[in-house]
Order: structure tokens, then C-alpha cells, then sequence
């Protein structure tokens, strides 16, 4: 069964809701780029999905941003309206970008032990 439409969505928004970031306001981030999307009539252009942990702890509130593959680090209820506006823009939130697949990863300096991947 089909719960969303999604034949107009031109952008998927997947919202780290794992430890950290519920820790750090991801139920605020969740709901406020939610409350943006609702009030810029965007509701069919723009998808939102609550995740569980991404593997980005250190960048907390993390939000995911396709088909761009953009993901955005440090995410806070403004900066979540902030991420809506620019996405409707055609345009990235470059102050919170930590990687995107045209660009290099911006690394953070910070890793969890145990889980590095190989390159």
C-alpha cells in the first residue's frame, strides 16, 4: 500500500534521527524543516524521512539532501528552514555542507572508533 504520492517530489530530505542527533534537537529539526515545507506550499516537491543513525555523530543534526547526495552537517531548527528555502532555490546551504558527490569530503576531524571504512 502507497502512503505518499511522490510523482511530483524533486527532492528527498532524510533527517538522522539517531542517538546523537535526538540528543543534539533532531525531534526540533525534524519538525521545523516539516513546518517550512508546509508553509512554502511545498508538500508535493519536497519528502522528508526520519532515519536512524547516518555515521556521522560529530556533524550533528545531520540531514541528507536528494538526488543531490548533498549532506549537511550542524543542522539546527533555522538552519532546517534555511535548507528548505535554498533546496525550492536550486541552491545548497553551503555553510553546512560536509560532502557532496561532485566535491570532495570535507572531513571534520573527528571519527568514531571501530567503524572506519576502507578506501
Amino acid at each position: 500500500m502507497t502512503t505518499w504520492n511522490l510523482e511530483h517530489a524533486q527532492c528527498h530530505f532524510l533527517i538522522c534521527n539517531g542517538g546523537t542527533c535526538l540528543k543534539l534537537g533532531a525531534d526540533e529539526v525534524t519538525e521545523s524543516i516539516r513546518e517550512e515545507i508546509k508553509n512554502q506550499n511545498a508538500d508535493a516537491l519536497i519528502h522528508t524521512s526520519r532515519t536512524q543513525c547516518n555515521g556521522r555523530c560529530s556533524d550533528a543534526c545531520v540531514v541528507i539532501a536528494y538526488p543531490e547526495g548533498v549532506w549537511y552537517k550542524d543542522i539546527d531548527p533555522q538552519s532546517g528552514k534555511d535548507l528548505v528555502q535554498r533546496h525550492l532555490e536550486g541552491k545548497l546551504l553551503e555553510s553546512q555542507v560536509v560532502y557532496h558527490y561532485n566535491q570532495k569530503f570535507v572531513p571534520t576531524g573527528i571519527s568514531v572508533k571501530g567503524i572506519e571504512k576502507n578506501t
